[in-house]
């Protein structure tokens, strides 16, 4: 039987606050949301009846502790501004911010998607795809990131 094709998601949340410099609308405020992710992946499950894994695509802890390293426990409350705004040099210079992420991008939900797929593509086992990454920002807004449209 030839092995098929699944895709498996975990869920993640996290807390965090950013502002959007020069933006137009009430965004431009330092503000917060409750982050939720979902990270899904791509592949076939393991068919060695004597692997730990056996049947499964990839082992759901292994997906968490990668996500939490490279994600949650960076972003967790944390304030994410761009760098070279003068978001950035508030941060810096004042004591009442704490943990501060200066990005290379403005922080909106559709950069992040697309920063996370690059900072969760290179811990993925070999035979494991980044098939897609949602990310709601609000409970009705959210941004997707599809490895297939990024080839």
């Amino acid at each position: 039987m030839k092995q098929p094709a699944i895709r498996i998601t975990k869920e993640f949340r996290f807390e965090a606050a950013h502002a959007l410099w020069n933006y137009d609308g009430a965004c431009k405020n330092i503000h917060g949301h409750s982050y939720i992710l979902y990270v899904t992946l791509k592949g076939q499950p393991i068919d060695d009846p004597r692997h730990p894994k056996f049947g499964m695509v990839m082992d759901f802890s292994v997906l968490k502790k990668i996500v939490n390293e490279q994600i949650v426990e960076q972003f967790d409350h944390a304030l994410m501004i761009r760098k070279g705004t003068p978001h950035e040099k508030l941060a810096n210079t004042s004591d009442l911010v704490g943990k501060v992420l200066s990005l290379d991008y403005q922080p909106t939900c559709e950069y992040m998607v697309a920063d996370f797929a690059t900072r969760i593509s290179p811990h993925l086992p070999e035979q494991i795809q980044l098939h897609s990454i949602r990310l709601h920002e609000t409970a009705t807004s959210y941004a997707e990131w599809f490895a297939e449209d990024n080839v």
